[in-house]
């Protein structure tokens, strides 16, 4: 069992409230990602979770018992870290069997985990090499292997991708996310990635200044995010905003619309604009278009066979049963 509970959990570095009393949920078997800004608190609550820091008040429950004041290694809970953490004089065979040695695991039993994870992350072909002779995502499978054969009731991930180039994010993504699958463990994972937060979670953490901003499944955070910053954050490209004269045609202060719910024409719309930046992504092509009246310019998705041009002269329609509305102390309109 892997389900944790946080109660009114605080962290100060002195004078300092980075973590205000928060509570929060995660279920055992769920892929729960903390997401936000830099500097939002998502590595510290995770820290707190892991018992490598101090809590400042409030309690860590892990299967309903209390772990407040529990060291590391007693929560029962692997972590697994961007930098892999590896050591470069041991085998990989040796690097994943070292928790379990220092856990006095007996051999037999080690070898049966070790070959068991190797199989699971494609590394038995790597067993006798060092971590100088893997990959980057070599190297973070070797990391991964040796939180698996501890056998934790909940894995923590501390943005384990962002050492990697874009082409080896996107295998591990999928990679971390088939292992949740089969092992249908508790997965807490932090990135500042909305994308990562997105195609990998059960339920997402947004978090700004140490503050749950809003928890929920992805389609719910992306559908109906709950205030601007979730809007604003959730989405890849950002939700266009508008606030003034045009926000308060709908009784709003401010106004969201994504790019995938506005269409673009050559003959007649809403507003009329001039296409600025474009972004051509082979299916799809993103449209940066300049409309008068709007300080920032419009992001528009379209069809990569659409042919426009800069300078081309276009009419943008929202459609109205995706726009979002939100008042003026940013909190979303039902």
């Amino acid at each position: 069992m892997g389900r944790i509970t946080l109660d009114k959990v605080r962290k100060a570095f002195g004078d300092i409230e980075v973590i205000p009393p928060l509570d929060l949920t995660i279920e055992d078997g769920e892929f729960v990602v903390f997401v936000g800004p830099s500097g939002c608190g998502k590595s510290t609550l995770l820290r707190l979770i892991a018992g490598l820091e101090d809590v400042t008040s409030g309690q860590i429950r892990i299967d309903r018992q209390d772990a407040t004041d529990l060291p590391p290694a007693k929560r029962r809970l692997a972590m697994v870290f961007q930098s892999y953490a590896l050591y470069p004089h041991m085998s990989v065979r040796k690097n994943i069997a070292f928790p379990m040695k220092m856990a006095g695991v007996p051999k037999e039993e080690q070898e049966k985990r070790i070959e068991a994870a190797a199989k699971a992350l494609n590394l038995t072909d790597y067993l006798d090499r060092r971590p100088g002779q893997l990959s980057g995502g070599q190297r973070q499978r070797v990391a991964i292997g040796r939180a698996i054969v501890r056998e934790p009731a909940a894995f923590l991930f501390d943005e384990p991708l962002s050492n990697l180039d874009a082409a080896l994010r996107v295998g591990m993504r999928l990679e971390i996310s088939e292992l949740h699958k089969r092992l249908k463990t508790t997965m807490v994972y932090v990135t500042h990635d909305q994308v990562e937060a997105m195609t990998m979670a059960d339920k997402i953490v947004v978090l700004r200044a140490g503050n749950i901003e809003q928890v929920g499944s992805p389609l719910e955070l992306y559908n109906r995010p709950r205030n601007l910053f979730v809007a604003g954050f959730i989405g890849s490209p950002k939700m266009n905003l508008l606030s003034g004269t045009e926000a308060a045609k709908h009784d709003a202060a401010t106004i969201g619309i994504r790019p995938e719910h506005i269409a673009i024409s050559t003959e007649s719309g809403t507003w009329k604009g001039v296409i600025g930046v474009s972004e051509h992504l082979g299916s799809d092509t993103f449209f940066h278009v300049n409309v008068e009246g709007f300080d920032e310019p419009f992001t528009v998705r379209a069809s990569g066979e659409v042919s426009l041009k800069y300078g081309d002269e276009v009419y943008l329609t929202p459609n109205e049963a995706n726009l979002h509305r939100f008042d003026a102390e940013g909190l979303r309109i039902a």
